[in-house]
């Protein structure tokens, strides 16, 4: 995907999604409400760009104009609304992307059912990928993931036993941190491969 520019003011929708993150303009009207809910593993970011919104995140409240910030960590549950009499458009960005990307919760935070959103619910082209064929992408990804974790645990254990000599120099100290370094690469690497053959087997396979 080569640079593409971005307008909040037209493109009120989900402007990249990947499992690593998915960002989205959005638009409210007055008195609206979003429903209580929490991210099981992401991060949610808002950012207010019009209006006024009173956002509401583990049990504390603040009201945001246009150019300010605040962030839901993940498991922290957290409600929108619209303040007055004009819309609101904010930035929102959600990191990371996988499904179930929402927990919904009840007023007193208990939680609910888990909910596999479809992918169109996100903006995502529909997938008519056979359903084998993607069982058979996700357990390839997961054992890719734990073959890269396995040898990332390895390196980590030889380079530490190495840093660990007093007679280590600066040199040899960053040639295994480089080699540290590159494993866990690997990893980080191959785990949005799983959380992409996830996300597109998960709201597949129960209705």
């Amino acid at each position: 995907m080569g640079l593409r520019i971005y307008d909040y003011r037209t493109d009120v929708r989900n402007v990249l999604v990947t499992p690593q993150i998915r960002a989205r303009f959005l638009k409210m009207q007055p008195g609206q409400v979003a429903r209580w809910h929490s991210h099981d593993l992401g991060h949610e970011v808002f950012l207010v760009l019009e209006g006024r919104a009173r956002f509401e995140i583990d049990g504390e409240a603040a009201e945001l104009g246009p150019g300010q910030m605040c962030v839901a960590l993940a498991d922290q549950i957290h409600q929108v609304s619209v303040v007055g009499e004009e819309p609101m458009a904010m930035y929102l960005s959600v990191t990371p992307h996988v499904q179930p990307t929402h927990t919904g919760r009840t007023a007193e935070g208990e939680r609910l059912p888990l909910h596999f959103l479809p992918n169109s619910a996100y903006d995502v082209p529909p997938d008519d990928t056979p359903m084998d064929v993607l069982l058979d992408r996700h357990v390839a990804a997961a054992h890719a993931l734990a073959a890269a974790a396995q040898r990332c645990a390895q390196v980590q254990r030889e380079m530490t036993d190495k840093l660990k000599c007093a007679a280590i120099d600066n040199e040899a100290a960053a040639a295994a941190r480089k080699t540290m370094w590159e494993a866990i690469y690997e990893v980080y690497r191959a785990l949005p491969v799983l959380g992409e053959a996830w996300n597109a087997l998960a709201p597949r396979l129960a209705k």
